[in-house]
């Protein structure tokens, strides 16, 4: 959206889009002598450009339109601006159009024929919901809350937008022995304004109750990834992933390379919400999988999803990694951590290593594998 602009001195600063150019002229007449500022466009894509440029308090939109109808219009509109109040009509009122309107976010659905009195009713409204939510929105970016705090339509478009722009980056690690090749990570990226980062994605999957869509992206993308033989490829998966079939399926794209693939499981902290576990676990190493934990050593919960995945490989938590070369604590812990997965046969990765003595101290600690802006920064798998 453009910058704020002033608050228009008259009731508000309304767009009509309708295809048919005599309800324009007469609705945007009868609005502007009620004191309202009006503009009007025959098609969502010129109502897309024209919101583009200025910030509207209120949209009025016929439904049935060529190239774009009015419920694509506003989701469309909801990818622009989360707040805008959008008000449908329709000549042809249908229980379907009027769930897909409901669904998207109007905030009314009219029949036509519409009286003036009802428009302009339904437009103080809007306007007036419209600069209070502007007021709330702007006071919380001053305050510095910028957290996504929009509407379930508002949301599932900018989350179906960043499924678009996915991409992957990969991190080396390498074995503490002789610094060759183990593995690359695979780490989640956004390219999109609206959810710019992993955990703004994932949130809004978790909100939605999308964390599949998100892990299948990612899986359908990792597919493609190519590797030097004998090396692995680690991927993460959500805890709440582990109850997708898909995962455990021949339909995984990763299903081919699964000797290859270590499954890094995250957010354990909902491992204990997940159905048969020790089943799904077992299935997955059926099949190739090898498991890994991350975060290790980061408290109960860390030890109790331990106990329930017994993975192949544990990855510490960083703020065990962080300063361990000064910190006798931290050195003691990694060591008694090491020696545990020793005996267990898990391999210990050592992330987040930033320094040479961290790396050094690790190295003589015992961990098997290390990771880290030291070892190699992140880089889009295409290069």
């Amino acid at each position: 959206m453009p910058d704020p602009v002033p608050t228009p001195s008259g009731r508000g600063l309304v767009l009509i889009v309708d295809d048919e150019e005599s309800i324009r002229f007469g609705v945007s007449e009868v609005l502007s002598l009620h004191g309202y500022e009006v503009e009007s466009v025959g098609d969502g894509e010129e109502a897309l450009a024209r919101l583009a440029a200025r910030r509207f308090e209120a949209v009025l939109s016929d439904i049935s339109m060529p190239r774009m109808s009015g419920v694509e219009l506003l989701r469309r509109v909801r990818a622009l601006d989360f707040d805008l109040p959008v008000i449908l009509l329709t000549g042809d009122p249908r229980l379907e159009t009027a769930i897909a309107a409901v669904e998207a976010g109007a905030l009314r659905y009219l029949q036509k024929p519409v009286s003036t009195a009802e428009i302009e009713s339904a437009l103080e409204s809007a306007v007036r919901l419209y600069r209070l939510a502007r007021w709330k929105r702007d006071a919380l970016a001053y305050l510095g809350d910028h957290r996504l705090v929009a509407d379930a339509s508002a949301l599932a478009w900018a989350l179906d937008e960043a499924l678009q722009g996915l991409f992957l980056a990969a991190q080396p690690i390498v074995r503490a022995g002789d610094g060759s090749l183990y593995g690359r990570e695979l780490l989640l990226r956004s390219a999109t304004p609206r959810l710019p980062d992993p955990s703004a994605v994932l949130e809004a999957a978790e909100r939605l109750g999308r964390v599949h869509d998100v892990g299948r992206a990612v899986r359908r993308l990792a597919a493609a990834v190519r590797i030097p033989k004998g090396t692995s490829l680690f991927v993460n998966v959500h805890s709440l992933e582990l109850e997708d079939d898909e995962l455990h399926s021949g339909e995984n794209p990763l299903a081919g390379a699964a000797h290859d693939v270590v499954l890094e499981v995250t957010e354990r902290g909902r491992i204990d919400s997940v159905s048969d576990l020790n089943h799904r676990i077992a299935r997955l190493r059926g099949l190739g999988y090898r498991i890994a934990i991350d975060d290790f050593g980061a408290g109960y919960a860390a030890l109790n999803s331990f106990a329930s995945l017994r993975p192949d490989v544990a990855k510490l938590d960083m703020a065990l990694v962080r300063g361990v070369d000064r910190d006798p604590y931290r050195r003691t812990l990694v060591a008694s951590v090491n020696a545990m997965c020793r005996d267990l046969g898990i391999l210990v990765v050592a992330e987040g290593i930033e320094t040479e003595t961290e790396r050094a101290t690790l190295v003589e600690l015992g961990c098997d594998l290390l990771q880290g802006f030291l070892i190699g920064l992140p880089a889009p798998v295409s290069d």
